[in-house]
């Protein structure tokens, strides 16, 4: 998800830079090495979920809402 791939453009680097940087401030529990690892929503909204000690229902709404219109 926030984990970068080999031959990505300095576009789509600087963008999931950006979104790593903006979830880090909605959950600042978010570690750069928790965000490096994370490949998809599902993984997010678990850790979310675990590490703020929130439903998982709540935490999949959470993220479902932060990751509305991004392009990762």
């Amino acid at each position: 998800m926030f984990g970068f791939q080999g031959a990505e453009s300095g576009e789509t680097v600087a963008r999931k830079r950006a979104y790593m940087r903006d979830a880090q401030k909605r959950w600042p529990f978010l570690t750069n090495f928790d965000a490096s690892t994370i490949k998809n929503e599902m993984q997010l909204a678990s850790l979310v979920g675990i590490r703020s000690g929130r439903s998982r229902a709540d935490a999949q709404a959470d993220v479902t809402a932060w990751t509305a219109g991004k392009q990762f």
